[in-house]
């Protein structure tokens, strides 16, 4: 019988490496595995490298990770957000690495990886500084950069319903970049709002399939309208 949900948050974490890259779903608050990360931080992985959409803000959640020691390098599209003090402590001081990435450009890389596509070309960076050192070709009167997929060893995902298969729906903003982030990682964890039986989800709901997703624990908090 296939179960994928686990029973607390050290068997959602178990055998996360040092070393791992780790994918982090949401776009600020907004559909960010918080309590994930949390136990990320409980169980004691380090040298990570972590993918997001920012570098954090105060002394939470993925700040709080890098406050830690534990981040060799942040991918990211923001790195500087309200109150990045952590962030830009450690690059200042050299002890954290940086790769600055557009918002589309890392979840089509992460989206790449889910569908098994190696490279693709984009638009996007073209005459910056993200462009040195690319591959650059012209395509139709147009330049393009060559961008490698994105794939996590670890992906960490927030969703609002999923059953015991892994079957994933998300609310309003919250998908933003869960869904991807659930393709491109070989171990995709998921906090869910609600667990529920076979059949209760639409299947027209149903954003994130059971096949991309190994683990969910639930997570209710908040009330009715949070995210």
């Amino acid at each position: 019988m296939i179960n994928k949900i686990v029973r607390s948050m050290a068997d959602a974490m178990a055998g996360i490496k040092d070393g791992s890259t780790v994918l982090l779903a949401g776009f600020g608050s907004v559909g960010q595995p918080n309590q994930l990360i949390e136990g990320l931080i409980e169980q004691g992985a380090r040298e990570l490298t972590v993918a997001a959409n920012n570098a954090g803000s105060g002394h939470v959640g993925l700040a709080r990770l890098m406050e830690l020691g534990r981040v060799r390098k942040i991918i990211c599209s923001f790195p500087r957000s309200s109150d990045p003090v952590v962030f830009e402590t450690l690059y200042r001081s050299g002890q954290i690495e940086l790769e600055i990435v557009p918002q589309g450009t890392i979840a089509e890389r992460m989206r790449a990886a889910g569908a098994g596509i190696p490279q693709f070309f984009t638009a996007t960076g073209v005459g910056t500084k993200m462009a040195v050192g690319k591959e650059h070709r012209e395509i139709d009167g147009r330049t393009y950069i060559l961008e490698n997929a994105l794939k996590g060893d670890v992906g960490l995902v927030e969703a609002w319903e999923a059953d015991r298969w892994g079957n994933l729906t998300y609310k309003l903003a919250g998908r933003n970049f869960n869904p991807v982030v659930a393709m491109a990682s070989e171990l995709s964890i998921v906090q869910t709002q609600h667990v529920r039986e076979l059949g209760e989800l639409d299947p027209d709901h149903i954003v994130t399939p059971g096949i991309f997703v190994d683990r969910v624990l639930h997570v209710p908090y908040g009330d009715p309208g949070s995210f």
